[in-house]
């Protein structure tokens, strides 16, 4: 493998681990999307109205607060972009292999995390703009809970 490929691997193969257990969860049509420049709609398709952003590699494991609010600010352009309600930051964590990625961090805004609660849409509160971070099998629950997917058994 390249140094030049590696970031992209890595990228794939992160998007490819959080797709995998998608589809084993309930989301049986997530699909890792192809890249749009800068009208980027997120890297994963989870349903019609819900995103994922994935960062999956050292920077993912060590990120800052401070990082974790810049990739939600990206995620959140995405969701923009791709018209949906809910957009998903999912970071790997250090130890949780990709056969693990249900124990990745999902971070969603407090605003998105509130209107998948009350299954409402408006984001526009100011609460909308804090961070919020669960696990992406949690994450997956609360999002099958509020309608999308499939229904919980």
């Amino acid at each position: 493998m390249t140094p030049a490929t590696r970031p992209k691997d890595i990228g794939t193969r992160g998007e490819t681990a959080v797709v995998n257990f998608l589809r084993e969860n309930g989301f049986p049509h997530a699909e890792r999307r192809a890249l749009a420049g800068s009208l980027d709609l997120g890297d994963i398709l989870v349903t019609a109205g819900v995103i994922a952003e994935v960062k999956a590699g050292v920077a993912a494991e060590t990120a800052s607060d401070g990082q974790v609010v810049e990739w939600l600010a990206e995620t959140e352009r995405e969701r923009v972009h791709a018209n949906a309600a809910v957009g998903l930051l999912v970071t790997k964590r250090r130890g949780k292999g990709h056969g693990n990625a249900g124990q990745w961090w999902a971070h969603l805004r407090l605003g998105d995390l509130r209107a998948l609660l009350a299954g409402i849409g408006d984001l526009g509160r100011a609460e909308a703009r804090i961070a919020v971070r669960l696990t992406l099998a949690d994450a997956v629950r609360l999002l099958r809970s509020a309608g999308y997917g499939e229904p919980l058994p």
